[in-house]
């Protein structure tokens, strides 16, 4: 048995987790059927949600009472409907209503948000209204397919807003986005082609939750290894230091743009609602309890108009979460060829990020961007060790300094003739390999043994002896 063989049968012991190897392609899980025969709302407020949302306005809780605040100061949201739509919703507010209604019907040209208004602000329609809003909607799904997640998004949730007025043509824009878009895009994703960035991954939970709610159809089934290890990637795939906004801190996701400017807080802000969506899609899941307690923490709860509305719909502060100290600081991704670590979760801790074909390390306050093809030294930042394939032919492994017990405790002494206990092993991470390619690996006093780059061109060798040489090389062909 080789050394990865015999760490996947240990799942418990290394700090790295390895997440699922691609799999080969294979027909997709497919909806019984696409007509939708739910009632209104039928967008994201079904009856649970509605209900909390209401006992949240009873309660007087810190989302509600921001959104009141921003609300009733006439603070300019950032996207003027759909925030006002789920006012009327949650107060049966109906001049919030004929606002929103207002924007849908006029200047509005948003899908998301004219899908959101018309399917929650349906009883107030008056005169026109229904009409000169369902023909945007319309003519937004007639249009050329999707090509992004926020499009096919904006797609789906159009075609379910006019789904009681035009059930063939939703039914029609359903089936089209699951057999042209969706197939699509887990086909990118089985191949490494496609990745879900932070900022789009919002897109994707909405468009998850749409249809699980309207055709009784859960997305994750298409691909369960991708979609069971995703918020994990989503949770380590942020800089380590929060952004200190005016409104609230912000945690940063890691983005392929290096702005020296500074972060996107809109990226941040989408991030965010798409964690608080994703908790909401599935509590009970062990990785979104662990993104719970990521996300419950009052400086993080967005209070900015850009902001609360996606608070107040998504989060659930009773919900439990745990500690996202449990998650591992190092986090591979092999179906995808992402790796990210962390040397501890404090705010000035150090991070590296492989992702798009591009490594980044965040270290003493600022990103920079790393050429993985070129020369460089070692980056171990004590969770793990990475190595860069052009210098990775023939190298030691680093030793990580035992941690210092503290200054109260008493230090035991070995019992004569005990032999100290074998220093922990390594993870080393090879980056800037040849996607897929076979190698062969030698480590001192082991048997060489063959393993295959991921297709990010990475290579996993988990808990090396410390100091021990390792040698790689690339298999001949034959």
């Amino acid at each position: 048995m080789n050394r990865r063989a015999a760490c996947l049968t240990l799942l418990g012991l290394p700090s790295v987790r390895l997440l699922a190897q691609n799999q080969p392609d294979k027909p997709l899980n497919r909806p019984d059927g696409f007509r939708v025969y739910s009632d209104a709302p039928r967008l994201f407020l079904r009856p649970a949600r509605l209900k909390l949302l209401r006992r949240e306005r009873e309660r007087r809780s810190l989302r509600w009472e921001q959104f009141e605040v921003l609300w009733t100061g006439n603070a300019p949201f950032d996207e003027p409907g759909w925030p006002a739509a789920l006012r009327y919703q949650i107060a049966q507010d109906a001049a919030a209503g004929k606002k929103a209604i207002a924007w849908a019907a006029g200047p509005g040209a948003d899908i998301r948000q004219i899908a959101l208004v018309a399917d929650w602000c349906a009883p107030l329609f008056a005169g026109t209204d229904q009409t000169r809003i369902s023909a945007k909607l319309e003519r937004s799904i007639k249009g050329a397919a999707p090509k992004t997640l926020p499009a096919a998004r904006d797609r789906v949730l159009a075609a379910i807003a006019i789904s009681e007025t035009q059930p063939d043509l939703a039914e029609k824009v359903l089936t089209d986005f699951f057999d042209g878009f969706w197939t699509g895009f887990i086909a990118s994703l089985r191949s490494a082609k496609a990745h879900v960035p932070n900022a789009d991954a919002s897109a994707l939970i909405e468009t998850m939750h749409a249809l699980r709610d309207n055709i009784n159809f859960d997305l994750r089934d298409t691909y369960p290894a991708w979609f069971r290890d995703y918020p994990l990637i989503h949770l380590m795939a942020h800089y380590p230091p929060p952004f200190p906004a005016s409104e609230n801190e912000y945690r940063i996701p890691a983005d392929i743009q290096i702005d020296k400017r500074g972060p996107d807080l809109n990226k941040a802000v989408l991030s965010r609602a798409a964690e608080l969506a994703m908790v909401a899609f599935d509590a009970n899941a062990s990785e979104t309890q662990l993104l719970q307690g990521f996300l419950m923490n009052d400086r993080f709860v967005m209070r900015g108009t850009a902001g609360i509305a996606h608070e107040l719909l998504w989060a659930n502060p009773y919900q439990p979460g745990l500690s996202y100290y449990h998650v591992p600081l190092a986090q591979h991704d092999s179906i995808g060829g992402q790796l990210f670590v962390r040397s501890s979760w404090e705010d000035d801790a150090s991070w590296i990020g492989f992702f798009d074909d591009q490594l980044q390390l965040f270290a003493n306050g600022s990103v920079t961007r790393v050429d993985p093809t070129l020369a460089h030294e070692p980056m171990d930042i004590e969770e793990a060790a990475v190595f860069f394939g052009r210098d990775a032919k023939k190298f030691n492994v680093p030793r990580h300094k035992a941690e210092a017990p503290p200054a109260d405790e008493p230090v035991q002494a070995l019992p004569p003739g005990a032999t100290p206990p074998p220093e922990p092993g390594v993870d080393v991470f090879i980056v800037g390999l040849e996607p897929l390619k076979p190698y062969h690996v030698e480590i001192d006093n082991e048997e060489m043994f063959e393993q295959s780059a991921d297709p990010g061109g990475i290579v996993f060798l988990p808990a090396v002896p410390p100091g021990a040489g390792v040698r790689l090389a690339l298999r001949p062909v034959t």
